[in-house]
């Protein structure tokens, strides 16, 4: 059958392509859309030879129908999926709670900059390097009970700068709730 002969077939089936399409897809929209893109595919084919033209024509519909369902199904899981690992906006810091903590580490790193060196030293290694207050010890020469008085004073100096700049100091901190810790360590 000629290209012309599979367009005359195709425009004579189409109101049944259509109803195939809409109980396949759900959506005569959907169907509207298939029915295009067959149309496409059928001005795409070279002159060859039919056999049936009409049961040709239904077997692309029934196969765009599946391949549309199937890329509609991965279109949502993927959608979902993404949706789904995407920060709550309670999540993300507000501009307000953004500033109040730059201005909260800068206190802290000023607080730090003061202390004498052998404080913050221990405080680094403590706090960033997470080493044991033994450790801490030997590097320091000093005894371990030596190490955690310069981490109160430390942690004491940081909590007075954050109170003089404004801080929040109505709850208590992690610093205040670690001292102590990791004595033996």
């Amino acid at each position: 059958m000629s290209e012309g002969g599979l367009k005359a077939v195709f425009l004579a089936q189409r109101p049944m392509l259509l109803r195939l399409l809409v109980a396949r897809l759900g959506s005569r929209d959907d169907a509207e859309d298939a029915l295009q893109d067959m149309w496409l595919r059928i001005d795409q084919l070279a002159e060859q030879p039919i056999a049936q033209p009409a049961a040709f024509l239904y077997r692309v519909a029934a196969n765009l129908a599946t391949d549309r369902r199937i890329a509609t199904g991965r279109r949502g899981a993927r959608d979902a999926g993404w949706v789904e690992i995407q920060p709550r906006a309670e999540d993300l810091p507000d501009a307000e709670r953004t500033m109040a903590a730059r201005s909260e580490w800068q206190a802290v790193e000023t607080a730090i900059a003061e202390m004498p060196e052998r404080m913050a030293t221990a405080l680094r290694m403590f706090r960033l390097e997470e080493r044991p207050q033994r450790a801490i010890a030997e590097h320091l020469g000093i005894s371990v009970s030596g190490v955690e008085k310069l981490l109160q004073r430390a942690y004491r100096k940081i909590q007075d700068r954050l109170d003089s700049e404004g801080g929040d100091s109505t709850g208590p901190r992690r610093l205040d709730r670690e001292r102590g810790s990791d004595r033996a360590g």
